[in-house]
């Protein structure tokens, strides 16, 4: 007769609130977090917690959740691919998502050139491979990166990440080979803020012309890679000249250009990618963040011409690839074209622009704010730093406005707050956090 008798030590299942108390001790103390407590659920811009609280969400994530929390045509592709198949490993075997995704991908491509395709789980997966293909591809060690640049934790991508020393900190030696040029921003140049995008520009041509000279021979440099919206560095977009510029380079000494789009991709700009506009080729594109909507998957993209030489074997990865999702990334691609969120970005694009400009403008605060910008739904402000400016403006603001119920980021070692709700926010949304952020700046600014 077999016993129904609880396990021996079994005990009943921790609230909420008592597991929350009883777990943070637990989690590992290198892991920091802009609030307290357990999030519960998400739906569209708004998450809840544990104690009944709602959040408006512009933090997506850090740029992931560019649909909305939990959207039910993506979370239902990957549910229904949880009843057919979690996991082949694609060193065993492909599976149809896989090819779905290729499939969907290829016709948003922003070079007809880029259609050879290898997907992993993380941005900084994909920066390291993209390291690694680099070095196979053109027989040279050296990577040049740009001052402000983020593109992750992971050794490889930590070498090649500039925008805080708290990543790496302690963990040399990194990665050799790296060198760095400043990206063209005028905090990172050490210029005037009013100097012209192109002055800048060239500015920083010159600086790589001289590196190039100087510490690393063109011919022992395997690619330069960079963020055509520089993320944690302070949402800066590169000038288009710049980009152009960099190209130039690359083609005339056989140096691959790395695009990382891992976060200003896959819609966040008002467009797929957001070094379309500049008309500039990758060698290789990188993606993650918005193409599995919360889902882990990130994308190597490059020419067949260049991965048909690498030897078998020489790419893999136990989750590369996974099939859910691979199944939810290709059903992100479907939303964006079925919903038309590219047309929701641009459209939300100059209302937020909008409200943040006259924000500027303001005779009470507009003296505090030394910068709008960005693309799309990537919108940084930056506040003056010094100057009679109230000490860490951006902390404090952020602060709140997530204790008036909207959760918000800083980013570089400036005083930027990023804008990064999802790309189909609605009008009445937006509306409602650029309200609650401009009652946190005035608030900061009386306080002073």
């Amino acid at each position: 007769m077999s016993s129904t008798n609880p396990t021996p030590n079994a005990s009943p299942e921790r609230s909420l609130q008592d597991l929350y108390t009883w777990g943070v001790p637990h989690v590992n103390g290198g892991l920091g977090r802009i609030t307290e407590g357990l999030m519960t659920k998400g739906d569209g811009t708004y998450v809840e917690y544990a104690d009944g609280k709602r959040m408006m969400d512009f933090t997506c994530g850090i740029g992931v959740t560019n649909l909305g929390h939990a959207h039910p045509r993506v979370s239902g592709a990957a549910a229904e691919q949880c009843m057919k198949l979690v996991h082949s490993q694609c060193s065993i075997a492909l599976h149809e998502p896989y090819l779905r995704l290729i499939e969907g991908l290829l016709p948003i491509m922003p070079h007809s050139s880029l259609d050879s395709f290898f997907f992993w789980n993380s941005g900084s997966e994909a920066v390291e491979m993209a390291i690694k293909m680099a070095r196979l591809f053109t027989k040279k060690q050296n990577i040049i990166c740009m001052g402000g640049g983020y593109h992750g934790r992971t050794y490889g991508a930590m070498a090649v990440t500039k925008s805080k020393t708290i990543y790496s900190e302690g963990t040399g030696p990194l990665m050799p080979g790296v060198f760095s040029i400043p990206y063209p921003y005028w905090h990172q140049c050490g210029l005037p803020q009013s100097t012209p995008t192109s002055e800048i520009s060239s500015f920083c041509l010159e600086r790589l012309s001289l590196l190039l000279s100087q510490q690393t021979s063109p011919s022992d440099t395997a690619a330069i890679i960079i963020e055509p919206v520089l993320g944690e560095g302070g949402y800066v977009p590169a000038p288009l000249e710049f980009l152009q510029g960099l190209r130039q380079v690359c083609d005339e000494h056989n140096i691959l250009l790395i695009i990382d789009e891992v976060q200003s991709g896959m819609g966040r700009t008002g467009d797929y990618w957001a070094v379309k506009e500049s008309g500039v080729k990758p060698d290789i594109l990188l993606t993650a963040k918005g193409l599995g909507n919360g889902f882990p998957i990130s994308g190597i993209i490059t020419r067949k011409e260049l991965s048909d030489g690498l030897k078998k074997g020489s790419m893999g990865g136990t989750y590369a690839g996974n099939a859910v999702s691979c199944a939810a990334a290709t059903e992100v691609l479907r939303v964006f074209k079925d919903e038309r969120v590219l047309e929701n970005v641009k459209a939300r694009e100059k209302e937020l622009f909008g409200a943040l400009n006259a924000l500027k403008q303001d005779a009470e605060v507009g003296k505090f704010i030394w910068d709008v910008r960005g693309k799309g739904l990537m919108v940084g402000l930056e506040f003056v730093s010094g100057n009679g400016a109230p000490k860490s403006m951006a902390k404090r603001v952020a602060e709140k406005c997530i204790e008036k119920g909207m959760l918000i980021l800083t980013t570089s070692v400036f005083e930027v707050i990023r804008f990064i709700p999802p790309c189909n926010v609605s009008k009445a949304d937006l509306e409602k956090g650029c309200r609650i952020f401009e009652e946190a700046v005035r608030e900061v600014v009386r306080e002073g």
